[in-house]
């Protein structure tokens, strides 16, 4: 009775934990646009591209903006429709990089 009440209630927690895992894309690859397609949307949104990738079964974006900012666009491989847009702020990355150099700082004077 035990063993069943176990099972059943590994059986009733399991399909949850897949709905949460369930945020990635998950197309298969037969109906996938080619990357070339998504380079086009790049284009027509205005985007500069670095780099065109697969992350987590989705198209991601590396590149800037018309505006010149640098971002990372999440694309459905198989629609098209952005997902996300990430915005890799540069005041940020300078603080990044100016924490660090504080940390380097606070470590030599130990």
């Amino acid at each position: 009775m035990k063993n069943s009440l176990t099972i059943l209630g590994f059986l009733a927690v399991f399909p949850a934990g897949v709905a949460l895992a369930d945020d990635d894309c998950f197309v298969p690859m037969a109906d996938w646009q080619p990357r070339h397609a998504v380079a086009s949307l790049a284009e027509t949104n205005g985007w500069s591209v670095r780099r065109i990738k697969i992350d987590d079964g989705c198209y991601e974006i590396d590149g800037r903006d018309a505006e010149g900012r640098q971002i990372e666009v999440t694309v459905h491989p198989a629609t098209l429709d952005v997902i996300e847009i990430e915005y890799e702020d540069e005041y940020d990355e300078d603080r990044r990089k100016k924490d660090r150099s504080d940390e380097s700082e606070e470590d030599k004077n130990d």
